[in-house]
C-alpha cells in the first residue's frame, strides 16, 4: 500500500467497501513492463481494470489495447484510442458484435475455431486473424487452458483456411496462464507457436503475428518472482524458437498493470465462533465473492491482508463475506491467521487488489451496490 493511499484513507475516510488506487503505480509498472519487453507491442487487457482513468492514462503512453467485448472497444474508441491500436481479443464473439467491431475500425480479431472463422469471414473480410492455441497453465492460479484455445494442429489447418476464407492469417497466440507462477511454461508455448509459423510456411502460409498473452504476476501469497524473471523466460524462448526473425510481438498483460497499484478497504462486520471450543474464528468483512472478490474462488487468488493490529498474537480463521449465501466464503481452507485483537468496526486493508475485483463486483446481490472505486 502506497503512502499516497494511506494519506487517501487517512484524510477521506471512505465509506466502505471500497477500491483504491494509485495511478503512480499504474503507470510505473506499464512503462516497466514495456522497457524490460522492449521487443512486444503492449496491449492492455482491459478487462483487468476498465476504469476510465486507467484507460485514459494508459493511452496516454501509448498502450494498446486488448479488448475483451463489444463494449470495451467501443469504450476505448470512445477515449479517442485509435482503432488500429485496438484487438478483438475474445474468442467467442457474437456476430453482430464482429460486424460492429469491423464497422468502427477494428481490423485485429481472435479466433480458436472454424466456426468463429466462418464468422470473421462474413463480418470482418480482410482482417487479420490470429489463432489461440491451447498451452499448458502448470503454475497458475488462476489457469486458462480449458475453455479458450485448440490443438497445434488444428490451428495450422485453421490459419490456412484463413486465407481462402478471405482473412489474413496473421499468426498465434497463447495463455501461459494468470498469475504464473512459473516462468519456465513460457518456453514451451513459445516451442509450440514456432512449430505452428513452420507447419504453415510449408503450406504456403507466412504467418506474421505472435501473441504472448499474459500472466504477469501481482504480489499476492505467497511472494511471486520477480517480472524479470518472465521477461528473461521470454527473450530465451524467443531467441531459441524463433533466432533474429522475429515476428510482430504482442502482450496483453492485465492483471500486472493495475494489481499492485491498488487496495481494497473492508469493515469487520462480525467476528464469531461455531462452537465454544471452536479453533476457528469466522471474520465477516463487508465484501465477498460477489462484491469484488470473485478470484477467491476455490482460493485461487490468496490476497495479503493488513489489519490495525499487525505485529500482535494472532489465531487462525475462517473469512467470509457479508452476503445471504452459503458460497460466500473468502478463505477456508488456506491457513489464515489474523491478530486476536482484531474487533468488530476495524477496518483491513486487502492489497494488490487493483486488478479484476471492480470489474467483477455484481449489481445488487443481496441489495449490495457495485464497489466503490477511487483513483487518485
Amino acid at each position: 500500500m502506497t503512502e499516497k493511499i494511506q494519506r487517501f484513507l487517512v484524510d477521506e475516510r471512505p465509506e466502505t467497501p471500497c477500491l483504491v488506487v494509485d495511478l503512480d503505480v499504474v503507470k510505473s509498472n506499464f512503462l516497466q513492463l514495456k522497457e524490460q519487453l522492449s521487443e512486444a507491442e503492449i496491449f492492455y487487457a482491459v478487462k483487468a481494470n476498465p476504469a476510465e482513468p486507467i484507460l485514459s492514462l494508459l493511452r496516454d503512453h501509448e498502450s494498446n489495447f486488448d479488448a475483451a467485448s463489444i463494449f470495451e472497444i467501443e469504450q476505448c474508441l470512445a477515449l479517442g484510442v485509435a482503432p488500429e491500436k485496438i484487438s478483438f481479443g475474445h474468442t467467442i464473439k457474437k456476430q453482430s458484435h464482429i460486424k460492429r467491431a469491423f464497422d468502427a475500425g477494428i481490423r485485429l480479431f481472435a479466433f480458436d475455431s472454424i466456426q468463429e472463422l466462418e464468422k470473421l469471414s462474413i463480418s470482418a473480410p480482410g482482417a487479420s486473424v490470429f489463432c489461440r492455441i491451447l498451452t499448458p497453465n502448470d503454475g497458475a492460479d488462476w489457469p486458462l487452458s480449458d475453455k479458450f484455445g485448440c490443438v497445434q494442429a488444428l490451428a495450422v489447418d485453421l490459419l490456412c483456411q484463413a486465407s481462402d476464407m478471405g482473412l489474413v492469417p496473421a499468426g498465434v497466440s497463447f495463455h501461459v496462464g494468470s498469475q504464473q507462477r512459473n516462468p519456465s511454461v513460457w518456453g514451451d508455448a513459445l516451442a509450440k507457436s514456432a512449430e505452428i509459423f513452420a507447419a504453415t510456411a510449408k503450406r504456403g502460409v507466412t504467418l506474421s503475428l505472435l501473441n504472448l498473452g499474459g500472466g504477469f504476476p501481482s504480489q499476492y501469497k505467497p511472494p511471486m518472482c520477480e517480472l524479470s524473471e518472465h521477461i528473461k523466460a521470454i527473450k530465451d524462448g524467443l531467441r531459441q524458437y524463433f533466432g533474429d526473425s522475429l515476428p510482430r510481438i504482442i502482450a496483453e498483460p492485465g492483471r500486472y498493470i493495475p494489481g499492485d497499484a491498488g487496495i481494497i478497504q473492508s469493515e469487520v462486520v462480525l467476528i464469531s465462533q461455531k462452537s465454544l471450543n471452536a479453533e476457528k474464528r469466522w471474520v465477516y468483512l463487508d465484501i465477498g465473492k460477489f462484491g469484488g472478490l470473485p478470484e477467491v474462488l476455490d482460493e485461487a487468488i490468496k490476497y495479503r491482508i493488513c489489519t490495525p493490529h499487525d505485529g500482535e498474537e494472532t489465531g487462525p480463521v475462517v473469512i467470509a463475506g457479508p452476503t445471504c449465501d452459503e458460497v460466500d466464503v473468502i478463505y477456508e481452507e488456506s491457513d489464515y491467521e489474523l491478530p486476536l485483537n482484531l474487533a468488530i468496526g476495524d477496518r483491513v486493508e486487502i492489497l494488490s487488489a487493483g486488478a479484476y475485483t471492480a470489474s467483477y463486483s455484481s449489481v445488487g446481490f443481496n441489495g449490495f451496490p457495485p464497489l466503490k472505486e477511487y483513483y487518485i
